[in-house]
């Protein structure tokens, strides 16, 4: 059995000897007499495509390595598994052309300057990815429930999904989408007003029970109703962006703080009918996930808070909370900083919250002042 080193030291002999001889000119033996160069691109070996492919996994790539000799156009298919599509023309018509060849592909970001990919690429994927896990088609304007439906069919194993920006969808398709595709873990619906309702949020919380991250920023016809849902079916939440979700109240965030005890992030920007109720929903939750810990389960967390608990709050704009409430908190759970250096509790455009501040500040504040008063006993 060939070791890793001696096969690595093959491959760069080749690909030195294909760089000496070429394309195959010499023809001469090497080496002493050793006849390792190559004759062309065509002999390259399949393990030093694969390698070449997996560094550079982009577009340009699968251009020119589809077009240089069926060899190469064998290693797209068997070894590409990650692949990011940048060009800013002719997208949807390189899609289409190149999907049928990257059979393995596992990661597919297909994100948009400006809007050009349709459904047609969309199906080409899904047609010909089924090993599909993580898809990004952000800001695609031009997509319908065609794609939707095309995704469920050919790519039931997605765990990723980003279709921030495309308005179009409908929450038909979305709710038919995660009958399908009950593995996902992370969605991001930013902006997807029609697909984004409260009926669609229920069926979510029904198939993918999964679901680690949710953004429905700037969903505004999502109300407490769909949140609870998510809540109550989706345990394993660690970040939510509610962010312009206008209708929601506390109600919201109550149900998030006692469903969701993986909570990581919460994302509340612009919600003005959040109240301290909201607040003092999610310290109290903490006190008690910290009293229900086992002794040993306590020690052993000593020195590792930041890791447990909210360590990201946006409630900027969310002008109805008081100071008391907010640094309830934020002294709750220790990975919220309001220090510059650590700006994870945002309060940007709430100028009743100036008086709120992290651990990291009183440290400050206190070791500021003592370091005064020794001053001060120095003369």
């Amino acid at each position: 059995m060939v070791n890793a080193q001696m096969l690595s030291g093959y491959l760069d002999n080749s690909f030195n000897a294909l760089m000496v001889s070429g394309g195959g000119e010499s023809g001469q033996p090497q080496n002493g007499g050793t006849d390792t160069t190559l004759s062309g691109w065509k002999d390259l070996p399949m393990e030093l495509l694969l390698r070449i492919i997996s560094v550079a996994g982009d577009d340009r790539m699968a251009i020119v390595a589809s077009g240089v000799c069926t060899g190469w156009r064998d290693a797209l298919g068997w070894g590409a598994t990650s692949l990011s599509f940048s060009c800013q023309d002719h997208m949807n018509e390189l899609v289409i052309s190149l999907a049928h060849k990257f059979t393995k592909l596992q990661v597919l970001s297909l994100r948009q300057i400006k809007p050009q990919l349709e459904d047609t690429a969309v199906e080409a994927v899904a047609n010909s990815c089924h090993d599909l896990r993580e898809l990004d088609l952000s800001r695609s304007f031009r997509l319908s429930d065609r794609s939707l439906y095309a995704l469920a069919h050919g790519c039931p194993h997605l765990t990723r999904l980003n279709i921030s920006g495309c308005s179009n969808f409908s929450d038909a398709a979305l709710i038919y989408l995660t009958s399908q595709c009950k593995n996902l873990k992370c969605l991001n619906l930013c902006g997807c007003v029609r697909a984004a309702s409260d009926r669609a949020l229920q069926a979510i919380a029904c198939n993918c029970s999964q679901l680690q991250s949710l953004n429905l920023g700037w969903c505004d016809t999502v109300t407490d109703g769909g949140v609870t849902s998510l809540a109550s079916g989706c345990p394993e939440l660690r970040a939510v962006d509610l962010c312009g979700c206008v209708l929601i109240t506390d109600e919201s965030v109550v149900a998030l703080a006692n469903g969701c005890p993986h909570l990581r992030s919460l994302g509340l920007y612009y919600c003005q009918n959040i109240t301290d109720r909201a607040m003092y929903s999610l310290a109290e939750n903490s006190r008690i996930r910290s009293k229900g810990m086992s002794w040993d389960a306590a020690k052993s967390s000593r020195g590792r808070d930041d890791k447990d608990g909210l360590a990201s709050l946006n409630i900027s704009q969310c002008t109805a909370l008081t100071p008391p409430a907010v640094q309830a908190v934020c002294d709750s759970f220790p990975a919220l900083h309001t220090c510059p250096e650590r700006h994870s509790l945002i309060i940007s455009g709430c100028l009743s919250l100036t008086a709120v501040h992290c651990a990291c500040a009183h440290h400050r504040h206190r070791a500021g002042a003592g370091r005064a008063i020794l001053s001060n006993h120095a003369y």
